[in-house]
């Protein structure tokens, strides 16, 4: 299934660096269920996003080369997809940008044709460059935020509460970021996603910030002495203070690292989708070990 990962630095950027795809795996393995593609974002000084993607297709390659992003922002997001919807292009990539906002998506939900017609109402189909599911989450999101003058949660909260009640979902689990915030949804609990509020103390030894799994991994010795909060797919180190995120939860970061957590959904979807009545591909994107035969 697609990685996701965010962090929030606090009130003044930090530098971080970044490795994505460093994966272990046996080609004969990574030729039934390596990522599609990889991006990183964050924001510039002045507040302007960037990011750097690319689509890749691991069995064109016998080996996995990854790079290294030297990056300085308040806020990260990282992903690794593996696709549902949408070919290999670097437009059906995550991270996505739009209205200034950086967002990457982890499921997969169906009627993507009536979803267009409802961005259509909406006003936001021209904010489509790809063809994923995520785009279009991501789209109603923002076409939400715009009516809620701005308030992110509320576009999120609205955008989500018509999904629920209009389309079949398997997973919803995104991570969205601006300059100064950071707001990730689990919904439902079908895909796990962690939060870790790295709390730092005067008195604590000074260590630099090292988050590693298979596919992403993520170093800042300018986190050391700082306090950051991560959101990720997996636990990434063996800090005892991940949790796991609950089902319809909607966590947001602010610029101070403030934490709130609020439950605007339903535990389930009107429509919840199982893994058996996902299209091979779609359950292959989610599940890719299981269907491969590994463990």
């Amino acid at each position: 299934m697609c990685r996701l990962f965010g962090m929030h630095a606090g009130q003044h950027p930090a530098k971080a660096s970044f490795w994505l795809l460093k994966a272990p795996n046996s080609l004969q393995r990574q030729s039934h269920y390596e990522p599609d593609g990889t991006g990183i974002g964050s924001f510039a000084p002045d507040g302007s996003p960037f990011i750097s993607k690319q689509p890749i297709s691991a069995w064109h390659d016998s080996e996995f080369a990854f790079e290294a992003k030297h990056l300085e922002s308040s806020t990260f997001l990282a992903h690794v997809r593996y696709a549902s919807t949408g070919g290999h292009t670097p437009q059906n990539t995550h991270p996505f940008v739009q209205d200034g906002r950086l967002f990457a998506h982890n499921g997969v939900l169906g009627g993507l044709e009536e979803l267009d017609r409802h961005l259509a109402l909406r006003g936001t189909s021209e904010l489509l460059l790809g063809q994923t599911d995520s785009e279009r989450v991501f789209a109603l999101t923002t076409a939400e935020t715009r009516r809620a003058g701005g308030d992110v949660a509320a576009g999120i909260t609205a955008a989500l509460a018509w999904i629920s009640d209009s389309l079949p979902v398997y997973s919803l689990n995104f991570i969205l970021t601006t300059a100064t915030d950071l707001w990730a949804v689990r919904y439902p609990r079908t895909h796990e996603l962690y939060v870790l509020e790295r709390r730092i103390e005067h008195n604590l030894p000074r260590e630099p910030l090292v988050m590693h799994s298979n596919r992403i991994h993520a170093h800042s010795p300018a986190l050391a002495a700082r306090s950051s909060v991560i959101v990720a797919t997996e636990m990434m180190n063996a800090d005892p203070g991940w949790r796991l995120m609950e089902s319809g939860e909607l966590l947001h970061i602010d610029r101070g690292l403030g934490v709130e957590s609020t439950f605007p959904l339903p535990e389930n979807p009107l429509r919840l989708v199982t893994l058996e009545q996902l299209d091979p591909k779609s359950a292959a994107s989610q599940h890719p070990q299981r269907l491969a035969g590994s463990s």
